[in-house]
């Protein structure tokens, strides 16, 4: 699949994979800020952003795509930056193209399958509710984004989860609104996404060709202490840093501290 990418900066190649609901223009303001020491590449997986839609949404799909994308543009090795999905997209792409990447960062994300507990209960739930929502919408009847802010508000009380939401909203040349995101094929695919990046990797061998950072947020729930068993398995040189006061959109939530963490790891490998 092509997908669609912003470009920014030069130097040696980096790309950044957004998370769910979101795309590669969600993390302009890190790309910027990191544009000075690497080539920058933003795309939006499927089913996202400006890209194309697919029945088909797992990570070996996605990981996928993203191996297209760097032979597309002939990268030989990239650093690779996922975030939530787009972190386990990253990681399942570093496990099966271990000679394709140069370093490896995952941000508040775990390898696991997040449909065994009560906590990830409630994240599944969540997900379902926020689809659920959008499928109802037809922004096509509504004259303003704040038309469309007000209907979410019944099923998705918080403002600033609507605000990000409200990103998905495109404008056509007929001036009516449109969804990008293909809300039917992931609330059908929330499971999957919910699941491990793939039992064969996470049952295989370590990975220990390139350097690994995993950034959590401190008051997040998504990345457990108990995650870091399966991911010291997976890859035993990593790194894990926390980013107190920060959730799971730690990028976003605490943007200074996040991108120094980033430049930190670049420069010292």
């Amino acid at each position: 699949m092509k997908l669609h990418y912003t470009k920014l900066g030069s130097g040696h190649p980096m790309l950044i994979l957004h998370g769910l609901y979101g795309s590669g223009d969600n993390w302009l303001s890190v790309g910027k800020a990191i544009a000075d020491m690497v080539e920058v590449y933003l795309p939006d997986l499927r089913n996202h952003g400006l890209s194309p839609h697919a029945e088909m949404m797992d990570y070996p799909s996605m990981a996928g795509d993203i191996l297209e994308l760097m032979d597309d543009l002939e990268l030989e090795k990239a650093i690779i930056l996922g975030h939530s999905m787009g972190g386990k997209t990253a990681m399942r792409f570093a496990l099966e193209n271990p000679g394709r990447v140069s370093r490896l960062i995952v941000a508040d994300i775990s390898p696991r399958n997040y449909l065994d507990g009560r906590q990830d209960d409630l994240h599944l739930k969540q997900h379902q509710q926020i689809l659920s929502t959008l499928e109802r919408i037809d922004p096509g009847l509504a004259k303003s984004i704040g038309d469309v802010d007000r209907i979410m508000e019944e099923g998705i009380p918080s403002r600033r989860l609507r605000q990000f939401l409200l990103k998905n909203l495109h404008k056509t040349n007929s001036g009516l609104y449109e969804w990008k995101l293909n809300r039917e094929i992931l609330r059908r695919s929330l499971s999957t996404l919910a699941g491990s990046i793939g039992d064969e990797l996470i049952q295989g061998p370590p990975q220990k060709g390139y350097p690994i950072l995993f950034i959590r947020g401190g008051n997040s729930n998504y990345m457990m202490d108990e995650d870091t068993q399966v991911i010291r398995k997976l890859f035993p040189l990593a790194q894990i840093n926390t980013i107190k006061d920060a959730g799971h959109w730690l990028h976003a939530e605490q943007p200074e501290l996040f991108i120094g963490m980033v430049r930190q790891f670049i420069l010292e490998n």
